[in-house]
């Protein structure tokens, strides 16, 4: 099988090197790919979004498969793109379209999807700059802290948690009014805030039958103890400890089967990972977001626990008969710990040699951020590596990342050193 994976960060490193490692695997070109993903395939310089660099591509190395593993390409409806092309039409897309990226593309498509189908999701309301005045009225009838999210795709940054009405007001104002996130801002979802704590939970489907992956859960703050600005992601742990039977049961009940049945009732086509984020208040789940791609770095930990042949998988997708497929998890823990550029998420430089890469031995070493100069790899992102780790249990796999972290270096590197102090 020939493969084509877009993307460029550590979701497609650790794809990569799963799709490496199968049987049935002929070729794999990554783009634009990063310094670890050329490790398990051939680079190529070409944007995820150049529609047309892509489709002569495929054509001219007779592509079999496209992995898509960013949210972009997907919103921007590279499987339509595919489908509607002749020439196009022997190679396969593991990615929804168009209309079924809008769940993780548009906030208020995803909130009017859950309120059909009966989804547990917080309360909420939509406004454009046109009902501002009645926004302001939401949020008064409202208990703090109140939660703004731009309603389109804004980079991970269109999602505003503020204790102050006033604040909150202002905030809105600017979301509408003066476009803070350009045109993802031009609809905001004010909704209810959810006391609780988050996991990742995810599935592929070909549209008719899905198969549940291993959950994870990440974190998103920059300082410890989950203080600071949002990032990324600075590490993730899988399995989830407080995600016992009992509590992944109700996820199965009130969240992906609602929601697999909910895709087919509405006659939208699906194809490929669904990510849902999930909030555990009170024992009983809630969805913060869909993501219609896997999440980075959960993909990190998940995929290394993932035994099953990934591109079977895909090929199950691709033609409709992963009901026929197996999927077999590893019953050890993994855990990745993220290391950063100094100032990320703010400010950053580039360019930083990384020193070190050769001596980890007992961890996985997945590239975010890298590119390589000759032999020298160096910095080109705020994320730039995600050290992944298995142990027996999540304290010793964690042990493990740390151990492997102290022996890589760059100048000003960052990382987290309570990755999983929530759940040990």
């Amino acid at each position: 099988m020939r493969v084509l994976l877009l993307g460029s960060g550590g979701r497609e490193h650790a794809l990569a090197w799963k799709m490496a490692q199968s049987s049935i695997l002929e070729e794999l070109f990554i783009a634009p790919g990063n310094a670890g993903t050329k490790m398990h395939g051939k680079n190529v310089d070409m944007s995820v979004n150049d529609f047309k660099a892509i489709k002569t591509f495929v054509i001219e190395n007779t592509i079999d498969i496209v992995v898509v593993g960013p949210e972009d390409p997907l919103v921007n409806g590279i499987a339509d793109f595919f489908k509607a092309d002749d020439e196009l039409s022997k190679a396969s897309v593991i990615g929804p379209n168009k209309e079924a990226a809008q769940l993780e593309g548009s906030k208020d498509f995803a909130k009017q999807f859950m309120k059909r189908h009966n989804i547990p999701t917080a309360k909420y309301a939509t406004f454009t700059k046109d009902t501002l005045s009645d926004g302001y009225k939401f949020l008064e009838s409202m208990n703090p802290p109140y939660v703004l999210k731009a309603d389109g795709l804004a980079a991970g940054k269109g999602v505003l948690i503020l204790d102050n009405i006033k604040e909150a007001k202002l905030e809105l104002r600017n979301m509408l009014a003066d476009a803070k996130f350009g045109e993802a801002s031009a609809r905001v979802v004010i909704e209810q805030f959810l006391d609780g704590i988050e996991l990742s939970c995810f599935v592929i489907t070909d549209g008719d039958a899905y198969k549940i992956l291993p959950e994870a859960k990440d974190y998103k703050r920059i300082g410890e103890g989950d203080a600071g600005l949002n990032t990324g992601g600075m590490g993730a742990v899988s399995p989830v400890p407080f995600a016992n039977p009992t509590f992944l049961d109700k996820i199965k009940n009130q969240v992906i089967i609602p929601t697999h049945k909910g895709l087919k009732k509405d006659g939208i086509e699906y194809k490929g990972f669904i990510f849902f984020g999930i909030i555990n208040v009170k024992n009983e789940p809630y969805v913060i977001e869909y993501n219609c791609r896997m999440g980075d770095p959960e993909t990190e930990v998940v995929i290394p626990r993932l035994k099953s042949d990934i591109l079977d998988l895909f090929e199950g997708v691709a033609t409709n008969t992963l009901s026929e497929r197996d999927v077999q998890f590893d019953e050890r823990s993994a855990a990745a710990v993220m290391m950063v550029s100094g100032g990320y998420p703010e400010k950053y430089a580039k360019g930083k040699q990384i020193f070190g890469l050769n001596a980890v031995t007992d961890s996985i070493v997945f590239h975010a951020g890298t590119v390589s100069d000759g032999p020298a790899v160096t910095t080109s992102g705020g994320r730039v590596l995600a050290v992944t780790s298995y142990g027996k249990d999540l304290a010793t796999a964690l042990k493990k990342s740390y151990e492997s972290v102290g022996k890589v270096e760059f100048d000003k590197s960052y990382f987290r050193s309570d990755i999983g102090f929530d759940v040990l």
